[in-house]
């Protein structure tokens, strides 16, 4: 099921899939729901919400900047509409920023996180105000080869995905970002987590991830050999059998 969900100054694209525990996936800066299709293939038993995060894929680009309350907000409208609850909420970069915020601010809909390659805090304010400056500018595609250097491994589609991203909603995000810190709010928060990281990422190297898992007590933590910063995408099968043994773990099943 595809529906697309207004919001507060938006317009999300969001997608439903299959039936059973409800499992959310929320995307990387300069990717969209796409990402996330080799790892919805090993997971059959679940139901799957994807969507476009504002500024990017089929959703609406309204004019930056953007404020991670207002992209938190987007995905708090889109599981209300959707009548989601206790779903385990998987984000990736941006996408496990908005899933530590969503779960401070919507326990009724967070019931569990996994944390993929990303942190509490992702970078220094100058420098995600230097690339959106960059981004409207003189567009994402100008920016791509020192990204996709950072993501280390990464697929086919890419490249390509990166760069057709909209330079308003990828600069609107990197605003969002520059203001964000969640290391004293994400340590406030009691609820099954699992960080994962690949041991080639260094957007968000291993420690940096380790080290947001452990703010949560009883997390765990897992390096995926191989990967980079992209790793849901690229190497499905490792990611899939971490999430399978922690939904098993926690009876999301």
């Amino acid at each position: 099921m595809q529906v697309d969900v207004p919001t507060k100054g938006a317009r999300i694209a969001a997608h439903s899939t299959g039936s059973g525990p409800p499992v959310v996936m929320l995307h990387a800066l300069g990717t969209d729901r796409s990402v996330w299709d080799p790892l919805i293939a090993l997971m059959p038993d679940h139901r799957i919400i994807t969507m476009d995060l504002r500024g990017h894929g089929a959703s609406s680009v309204p004019v930056g900047p953007y404020s991670m309350g207002g992209l938190i907000s987007d995905v708090e409208s889109v599981l209300d509409h959707l009548a989601v609850r206790d779903a385990v909420v998987i984000g990736l970069c941006l996408g496990g920023m908005l899933a530590q915020g969503l779960a401070v601010k919507r326990l009724d809909l967070v019931r569990a996180m996994v944390l993929c390659c990303t942190a509490a805090k992702l970078g220094q304010p100058d420098s995600w105000h230097a690339r959106a400056a960059v981004a409207r500018t003189d567009g994402v595609a100008v920016l791509a080869p020192a990204i996709l250097a950072r993501w280390g491994v990464v697929g086919p589609n890419a490249e390509n995905r990166l760069s057709a991203t909209p330079p308003e909603g990828y600069a609107g995000c990197c605003e969002a970002l520059a203001g964000t810190d969640f290391y004293t709010p994400t340590s406030g928060l009691r609820l099954p987590t699992l960080g994962l990281t690949g041991d080639r990422d260094k957007s968000t190297p291993p420690d940096l991830v380790r080290e947001t898992t452990h703010l949560v007590p009883g997390a765990t933590f897992q390096l995926i050999r191989g990967a980079g910063h992209l790793a849901p995408e690229t190497h499905a099968p490792e990611v899939a059998r971490h999430v399978h043994a922690f939904l098993g773990d926690i009876a999301h099943v």
